[in-house]
């Protein structure tokens, strides 16, 4: 019996020790991932305070230009620095109040986006509830309209974007962007996904207490979609946020495109400032993240019906 119990126990310490060097290996492998991950902004926000000579002996070298204006191949190493020599706010202060353009771009960003996200969830919770809430071959066909205009690449519906908005006089204007995007089938998708998650046995209680559709719609679907609507918003506005080939074929004034597109035009001159510019840049998502990532955890998570 001693030996017994002496081989179980070393058994149980083998376990006990695979169980932990696994623990610590995932572990390790997690902080290194999350470490490169993590680099660049940490990278960007620290060099936005650094001053405009320490950040041209740090990375001029990469955008260094010949005299006929073309690129030079880089001949030595980069010195990425996490620590400034001295710190300043020189950066931000150009930003800010020297060169205006800079935030009429972010203003531009947040006006695009903003009435996107908004009006992309009040028609997508309207179509996903009657999507979810009846059927029929009619709503079939719609919904698998949906799917597959969804599964096209938004780089394939340009030129027909580029035409419609031609044909209806709205070619570079706001609502060049803002239609297109008002009406994506991406939230609708979604959205459709987590109502026919809501069991129908609610619904045909309220109809029964007397409720009409509206009360259905806003005081039951709704509230229990809330996670799904928070998180879908959030991807959605990342999405619109970041967007580029929209702007730069649907709008040809420079002036009215968004702080994405600006960033990516920044030239070697202005290298100084585009770390100060893309904190800047950073900081709405980031915002939104970190206030809807609960949201955004239990929309993706959520496996329907109701809490008790």
């Amino acid at each position: 019996m001693d030996m017994q119990v002496k081989v179980k126990n070393k058994i149980k310490n083998r376990k006990r020790r695979v169980d932990t060097a696994k623990t610590v290996l995932v572990t390790c492998a997690a902080i290194i991932f999350a470490a490169m991950f993590l680099m660049p902004t940490i990278l960007t926000i620290t060099n936005s305070f650094m001053s405009s000579a320490e950040i041209n002996a740090n990375y001029g070298t990469i955008f260094a230009t010949t005299e006929k204006g073309g690129k030079i191949f880089i001949s030595k190493t980069v010195n990425l620095k996490f620590i400034p020599d001295m710190v300043t706010f020189s950066q931000y202060y150009t930003v800010l109040f020297k060169s205006p353009q800079y935030l009429i771009k972010f203003w531009n960003s947040i006006i695009y986006v903003v009435p996107i996200v908004v009006v992309q969830l009040a028609v997508a919770t309207l179509a996903s509830y009657g999507f979810a809430r009846y059927t029929g071959m009619i709503k079939n066909v719609i919904f698998f309209a949906y799917i597959i205009m969804m599964l096209m690449p938004y780089q394939v519906t340009l030129v027909p974007n580029f035409l419609v908005s031609k044909a209806i006089g709205i070619y570079g204007t706001k609502w060049a962007i803002w239609l297109p995007g008002m009406f994506s089938p991406f939230a609708v998708y979604l959205l459709t996904k987590f109502m026919r998650r809501i069991p129908t046995e609610v619904m045909e209680a309220a109809s029964i207490d007397g409720a009409d559709e509206w009360f259905i719609f806003s005081r039951v679907c709704i509230p229990l979609c809330k996670g799904g609507i928070a998180s879908i918003a959030i991807l959605v506005f990342f999405d619109y946020w970041n967007m580029v080939e929209q702007p730069l074929i649907l709008l040809p004034d420079a002036d009215m495109h968004p702080l994405s597109v600006f960033l990516s035009k920044i030239n070697a001159g202005e290298i100084s400032l585009a770390f100060a510019v893309a904190v800047i840049y950073l900081v709405p998502p980031l915002l939104i993240f970190l206030y809807g990532e609960d949201y955004l955890v239990e929309g993706i998570s959520y496996q329907g019906g109701i809490k008790g």
